[in-house]
């Protein structure tokens, strides 16, 4: 018996809009990266004092929270590169636990969705 899967149409459709965050999520990686490393400059090249003095007050929890974020980017980066190796493989979209089609819907949202609504919550 055949196992279900999207069409080709349907995995490049998948494929265009993973290619889309995936180059929103590197810009916002590279981001959050650019202010951990210039976190420590306060140079003339801030908007001014109101603002250095602002920052002054939150840098170390800041440099805590902008590294997890960072590292919680990559973690989704890394998501959507291994959805479009399910792609290639055409296997993207199928349900690791149930075997069965991922609604369209919820992979448009989550687009490196791995589990089926009925899945995710089964596990709850």
């Amino acid at each position: 018996m055949a196992t279900a899967r999207y069409s080709d149409s349907d995995l490049q459709e998948f494929k265009d809009l993973i290619n889309g965050k995936l180059k929103e999520a590197k810009e916002d990686l590279n981001l959050l990266k650019g202010s951990l490393s210039h976190s420590d400059d306060h140079g003339t090249n801030d908007t001014g004092r109101s603002f250095n003095m602002m920052e002054d007050g939150s840098d170390t929890l800041s440099r805590e929270e902008v590294a997890q974020l960072a590292s919680r980017q990559e973690k989704f980066i890394a998501s959507l590169k291994n959805a479009l190796m399910r792609i290639e493989n055409k296997t993207y979209g199928i349900c690791r636990v149930t075997g069965k089609l991922i609604k369209k819907e919820r992979l448009k949202l989550v687009p490196h969705a791995t589990l089926s609504i009925e899945a995710k919550n089964a596990q709850s």
